[in-house]
């Protein structure tokens, strides 16, 4: 069973946010071999607390060279991350109401492929839809300007 702990970091610019996404997705995969289902991190937070910022971080990490903007307005966006030889989806949860409206969007074939990743920004939104083992990461900001606290749990729900 995966640890609960929850680590808590601090960065003070988006590139290090970036940074840390890198780091998080070289060390995520190599935690989450075999999973029955996709590998899925549920990321919240304010609105530009660096939820996108971090996901390009971790894009970056897994060899996707391709511009990662926010999916906000087109909900979900699919990347090839061909150095791990997995699927990646970046969705964000901001305009859906409720879990009800996945079925349109195939997320349950997404989360029940063992290739694929799942990122998911506002996932608190559709927490009932969420497998308990996914990865759960809390923005907020710092007390400086453009530094922003990023607490990490994997395996469970914060």
């Amino acid at each position: 069973m995966r640890s609960k702990r929850t680590n808590t970091y601090r960065t003070s610019s988006s590139e290090e946010t970036k940074r840390l996404g890198e780091a998080f997705s070289k060390g995520f995969l190599k935690a989450t071999p075999g999973n029955k289902g996709a590998a899925v991190v549920v990321l919240s937070g304010e609105l530009g607390a660096g939820k996108t910022t971090f996901v390009q971080g971790f894009l970056r990490g897994l060899g996707v060279r391709r511009r990662a903007p926010s999916p906000t307005f087109v909900i979900m966006r699919r990347y090839a991350a061909r150095a791990a030889r997995k699927s990646v989806f970046h969705m964000d949860a901001y305009r859906l109401k409720d879990a009800s409206h996945l079925p349109v969007l195939g997320f349950e074939a997404l989360l029940g492929d063992p290739k694929n990743i799942v990122l998911v920004e506002w996932g608190e939104r559709i927490k009932e839809a969420i497998p308990r083992r996914a990865a759960w990461i809390k923005f907020g900001y710092g007390k400086e300007e453009g530094s922003r606290t990023i607490a990490i749990r994997e395996g469970r729900r914060t």
